[in-house]
């Protein structure tokens, strides 16, 4: 009988990762040993993340930041955690929102798509066909009720491209594009100026 695939990535720690005859499922995902940090799954294929630019960090901390102050208190806010949306996608945004009491602990490594209200992505030039196309369409499918896709504008500033669910269709409808400040009512009230990206926290 021949080792199953985490087993054989133990015996030769120097192989990437083979994907079993059907892909690899969303448990795999914490148990083949040595993934980079913020792998993902997609359609049953591992999807690794090249190093981050300056914009994407500072994006992320801006509305981390923002999320945190405003998140009401039966929500939470995490960064860069899988979303287990079926057998054979685990996707990683990289902000989400979720009910407060799905947080079942400190090993906890996803959650279920019910649970998550908001999912962010901020655009990297190697992701960009999946979180334009690929990663919102998921979402939507799985019931994430909102979804932003954050863009680098013109002038060096975030855009916040805003989505919510139609229910009748599981597909995201747009409900706005938000330059310099963005000021929201749902899925709370939120108020974010967008043009501090490169100044909040400066002595």
């Amino acid at each position: 009988m021949s080792a199953a695939p985490e087993d054989r990535l133990e015996q030769e720690p120097n192989r990437w990762p083979v994907p079993p005859e059907g892909g690899w499922t969303a448990d795999d995902l914490d148990r083949i040993p040595g993934l980079p940090p913020h792998t993902e799954l997609i359609d049953g294929s591992l999807v690794f993340k090249s190093p981050q630019r300056k914009f994407h960090t500072r994006a992320m901390w801006l509305l981390e930041s923002a999320l945190l102050a405003h998140v009401p208190a039966d929500l939470d806010v995490d960064r860069e955690m899988t979303i287990r949306l079926d057998a054979s996608n685990r996707p990683e945004p990289d902000l989400l929102v979720y009910r407060a009491d799905a947080d079942t602990g400190p090993d906890q490594t996803w959650y279920a798509p019910e649970d998550v209200v908001l999912a962010v992505e901020v655009v990297s030039p190697d992701s960009l066909e999946r979180d334009r196309g690929v990663k919102p369409r998921k979402y939507a499918e799985a019931g994430v009720k909102h979804f932003w896709r954050v863009e680098e504008g013109d002038d060096d500033l975030p855009v916040v491209y805003v989505y919510e669910l139609d229910p009748a269709t599981h597909t995201y409808t747009p409900t706005g594009i938000h330059h310099q400040k963005m000021n929201l009512s749902v899925p709370f009230r939120i108020d974010v100026d967008l043009s501090e990206i490169y100044h909040r926290g400066r002595r």
